[in-house]
């Protein structure tokens, strides 16, 4: 059995409120063996984890790690919504602090418009995913930031502990930092990028106006933002 399954199990046990002992009694096993389950300290057999899935209505795949979707879907493109698709139904009813949050996000996803479509442009796998990656793990670690906010929140829902997964988030980012800058570098170097690919990535701030509308100003003034806090 893989290392994921006996968080997870945890994680769906708590998730629900339930104690050890009732979730073994409804499991049809002794706590102590859930918990050696739990804890990881013994294997479990197929049977348990067709049980299990059905008892918290999540999929083996989900509960064996291998999906992230409870009902143990894989990520495929077109089932993906476009970001402001469900924007007004997700926003949160409040006060006018609930303004900032939106706006914030509009600079940010109109500023990733721009950078995803110069990497189209560019047409580069590898730089395209050192930058992907660089900005996964950014929203990671500032998601783990706010899901402390309530100590109710499982850290289950994580593999890597909540004492090492800013610095080893951090020490990724710097890596893929450096690796998307070397192929930047190189593919302008080695002149590998089509020509009519290298002048529609070239960038000035009156190509940005012209070629994003509607999206320009919003990078521009991330960019000024930005250098405001590192140069306060």
């Amino acid at each position: 059995m893989n290392s994921d399954f006996p968080r997870i199990l945890t994680l769906l046990r708590r998730e629900r409120g339930i104690s050890q002992k009732q979730a073994a009694t409804e499991l049809g096993i002794s706590q102590a063996l859930l918990s050696h389950y739990e804890r990881g300290i013994r294997e479990c057999g197929l049977d348990f984890v067709v049980k299990a899935s059905r008892y918290y209505d999540v999929s083996c795949d989900y509960l064996l790690g291998c999906s992230p979707e409870r009902n143990g879907t894989m990520l495929q493109m077109q089932d993906l919504p476009e970001p402001e698709q469900g924007g007004k139904g997700n926003m949160t009813k409040g006060n006018m602090s609930s303004i900032l949050p939106m706006l914030n996000k509009k600079l940010i996803s109109n500023s990733l418009n721009i950078l995803f479509d110069l990497l189209t442009r560019i047409n580069s796998k590898e730089l395209t995913t050192c930058v992907s990656d660089f900005l996964m793990l950014a929203v990671y670690r500032m998601f783990r930031v706010v899901y402390t906010v309530s100590k109710k929140n499982e850290q289950n829902l994580f593999t890597t502990p909540r004492y090492l997964s800013s610095a080893k988030a951090l020490a990724a980012m710097s890596q893929l930092e450096a690796e998307a800058s070397c192929l930047a570098e190189d593919l302008d170097g080695r002149h590998t990028i089509p020509q009519e690919s290298r002048e529609r990535a070239s960038v000035t701030t009156e190509s940005l106006s012209q070629n994003y509308p509607l999206f320009a100003t919003s990078l521009l003034n991330l960019i000024k933002a930005s250098e405001q806090k590192m140069n306060p």
